[in-house]
């Protein structure tokens, strides 16, 4: 019998097993659970966390290059066996994010016939599984030991902590917890414009860390955001500086001492970005605000943003923007043309939460 025949006569525990992470970048942990769940499942569905979101420093990648990276450690064989998908983000919503992940499921792993396919959800002990398998009770969990000494944030720091050995990290084998496919494409990475632009916005994180190092105890922030929307259309500023320099954001920024969340709100849109609407007509089109809290949402550390949302009545003729000289660019933008990939941290989950903007951008 010839070794496709034998694979194809072979029994699995189950049908398909889901692997969920953000693979930032790959490394032999990652490989060694889909290895184990090649050999448990007929069907493996990698699902990779973070797609369609602006480059940062924990999120350097773009989907398509943690796929190539990923791929680079199987064989063609298991590559057929192997699903590797994009997932987007739900931030403030689980429910939104927990659909998502079914229907690809049940997209992808959908028999031939009518049987059901006995799903598992696989990851590694004392990982996120724990968490994932909280929200998936109707899948069996398969738990793999923890690779020890490997991590994603420590090799993304060392990526842009040192960028000047990075070549010799590379070429030395001292990234022994990356595959050598993954060590190629970092490599090539670490040449390009998008790996500078990130190392500039380490070097600011760092300047940023130091000026708060004496504090007492870690800072936490408290920003405010504004969502004003008008006829189908969103205001947003365009970043004019790193970090996310070129990125669209909310108008907002830090809240004054003795200030009010909505008067520094309010504060931000009159200043800033000199909205030419009056504040009593701002204040009757509020119709709601929320406090936006997810502990990696900023690049600045601990940051609380607190958020309202401003229906303007339509009109066709969109309020007049005259932001304020040497400030962000601001502009209008349609709902239609938001990508999460263009703006800046958390800002598409905080629209996403207040106008209900589809989560599944694959099947768009």
């Amino acid at each position: 019998m010839n070794s496709d025949s034998a694979r194809s006569v072979t029994s699995y525990a189950f049908d398909c097993l889901v692997f969920i992470g953000r693979f930032q970048p790959p490394h032999l942990g990652h490989l060694a659970i889909i290895r184990e769940a090649l050999k448990q499942a007929r069907q493996v569905i990698v699902m990779v966390g973070s797609s369609w979101q602006a480059r940062s420093l924990r999120n350097p990648w773009h989907f398509d290059e943690r796929q190539a990276m990923l791929r680079s450690g199987f064989d063609d064989a298991d590559n057929l066996r192997l699903e590797i998908t994009p997932l987007l983000d739900a931030l403030y919503n689980d429910d939104v994010w927990v659909r998502d992940v079914q229907r690809k499921v049940r997209d992808l792993a959908a028999p031939a016939n009518a049987r059901l396919p006995r799903i598992g959800l696989i990851g590694a002990s004392r990982g996120q599984s724990s968490y994932y398998l909280s929200l998936f009770p109707q899948w069996e969990s398969v738990s793999v030991p923890l690779v020890e000494g490997i991590s994603a944030s420590q090799i993304r720091e060392r990526l842009f902590r040192s960028p000047g050995s990075t070549d010799d990290y590379l070429s030395t084998g001292a990234y022994h917890d990356l595959p050598p496919g993954v060590v190629e494409r970092v490599g090539q990475f670490c040449k390009g414009d998008d790996y500078y632009r990130l190392l500039e916005e380490q070097q600011l994180l760092d300047q940023y860390r130091q000026a708060w190092s004496q504090a007492p105890y870690p800072p936490i922030f408290v920003t405010v955001n504004a969502v004003v929307v008008q006829s189908g259309h969103v205001l947003l500023v365009k970043r004019t500086a790193a970090p996310g320099k070129g990125l669209f954001a909310l108008p907002g920024g830090f809240i004054n001492p003795h200030e009010r969340l909505l008067d520094a709100c309010l504060r931000e849109l009159r200043e800033r970005l000199r909205l030419k609407v009056p504040e009593p007509v701002l204040k009757g089109s509020l119709r709601g605000q929320r406090l936006f809290d997810e502990p990696h949402r900023s690049w600045r550390g601990r940051t609380l943003a607190e958020a309202f949302y401003f229906a303007l009545r339509p009109d066709q003729q969109l309020p007049r923007l005259k932001p304020v000289q040497g400030g962000d660019h601001a502009r209008w933008v349609a709902l239609a043309d938001l990508e999460p990939e263009s703006l800046f941290e958390d800002h598409f989950f905080i629209i996403q939460n207040f106008l209900g903007l589809p989560a599944d951008f694959g099947s768009l």
